[in-house]
């Protein structure tokens, strides 16, 4: 399990085990995170489980594809460290990774 700490948009924030192999967005669901709200259930067809990564992870991430930059483009309030939770696989090697949810879901 890799720990992940989610953080709302008023800076309350709150630490969970994820399942390596899923996903931030899995995770947040499961763990009944505020401000995620996965329309789509993961398929990258909307923005709605958008979130701001630590810019300390940022560059320890795989870059976006195409997919995810255009569905950005529907996302309230996106910012150069803004990403699809949905597209960000759980690892060991993300240990520690700090995201933070926007004000509303676009």
């Amino acid at each position: 399990m890799t720990q992940i700490t989610f953080i709302d948009a008023s800076g309350k924030s709150r630490q969970v085990e994820a399942e390596d192999g899923s996903t931030v967005m899995e995770t947040a669901l499961r763990n009944s995170i505020p401000g995620i709200e996965a329309e789509c259930g993961g398929a990258c067809a909307c923005a709605t489980c958008h979130v701001y990564v630590d810019e300390a992870w940022v560059g320890k991430l795989p870059k976006p594809e195409q997919m995810e930059e255009d569905m950005l483009d529907f996302a309230f309030d996106v910012r150069p460290t803004s990403r699809l939770s949905c597209q960000i696989k759980v690892s060991p090697a993300l240990a520690g990774l700090s995201v933070t949810t926007p004000e509303k879901q676009g």
